[in-house]
């Protein structure tokens, strides 16, 4: 058997060729093949990036230009190893105050080091423009680390101050609205708080000072508007920092809308 190259049989009996690496007493494994030469050529990939002191950058680009053995994200995981002794299984480079998430060849990702533990051991997938991963077998928006909802609006929820939509560094990520139904104003150089509900389109429950009155503001109107008889699930908002006399208090006293209050029973 070539170098780097051993061999086992398939439930059907037909063999399977794997490629694996030693390196600073760390074994890696390179992943199956269907053949001997595929897996050897795999291993030879693997020793060439271990035995160069080309800087990582300049590898990664140069896997654009040319066809390998090796899949991207593995090249990123052998780099990463090669310069920063650390063996992180997805496809993460450490750099100095931040580390790189190697999404695909042609988008990578920014995070704070206080990350690394957890994109260590999760790895990020796409569907529907969303960025998740999977965590106890439910798909977990990566938004939601930073107190974002699913249904958020970039730009008019969140943003990044930088204007880099890759760099998900807590200190880039600014937070406009944190509740549902919630809009921030700016009006003659004062904030204002906007509170939407939406049945039959949208109805603005009121205006206010503060996040928090319109936060509750929203759960208020739910309920006006469930009582009435409107068979509908609205989320419920949970604001933080209340407790639970404090929120009873502001949901007593918080101004609604008439056109919620007499929202009209005949037409649900």
């Amino acid at each position: 058997m070539l170098p780097g190259v051993y061999v086992i049989q398939k439930k059907d009996g037909s063999p399977l060729y794997r490629a694996s690496i030693t390196h600073t007493g760390k074994h890696i494994s390179l992943g199956s093949f269907p053949d001997e030469q595929t897996a050897h050529r795999a291993y030879l990939e693997a020793s060439s990036l271990f035995a160069t002191s080309q800087p990582a950058a300049t590898l990664l680009e140069y896997y654009l230009e040319d066809r390998h053995i090796l899949p991207f994200e593995k090249w990123v995981v052998l780099l990463n190893f090669r310069d920063n002794r650390i063996y992180i299984k997805t496809p993460i480079y450490l750099e100095k105050r931040f580390f790189t998430y190697y999404y695909s060849k042609t988008c990578r990702f920014k995070f704070d080091v206080d990350d690394l533990f957890y994109y260590s051991n999760h790895k990020i997938m796409k569907r529907g423009g969303h960025l998740f991963v999977a965590d106890y077998g439910m798909q977990v928006n990566i938004l939601s680390r930073y107190g974002i909802k699913n249904y958020a609006v970039i730009g008019r929820d969140y943003r990044f101050a930088n204007g880099d939509e890759t760099d998900y560094r807590y200190g880039n990520i600014e937070i406009i609205n944190r509740y549902h139904g919630v809009t921030r104003q700016i009006r003659k150089g004062r904030e204002v708080y906007i509170t939407r509900i939406h049945v039959n389109g949208n109805l603005i429950v009121g205006r206010y000072a503060t996040e928090t009155e319109a936060a509750v503001a929203y759960n208020r109107a739910a309920g006006i508007l469930a009582e009435r008889g409107v068979k509908k699930n609205f989320p419920q908002n949970y604001v933080e920092g209340l407790s639970d006399i404090e929120y009873a208090a502001l949901y007593t006293r918080v101004r609604i809308s008439s056109k919620v209050r007499n929202y009209p029973v005949s037409d649900l």
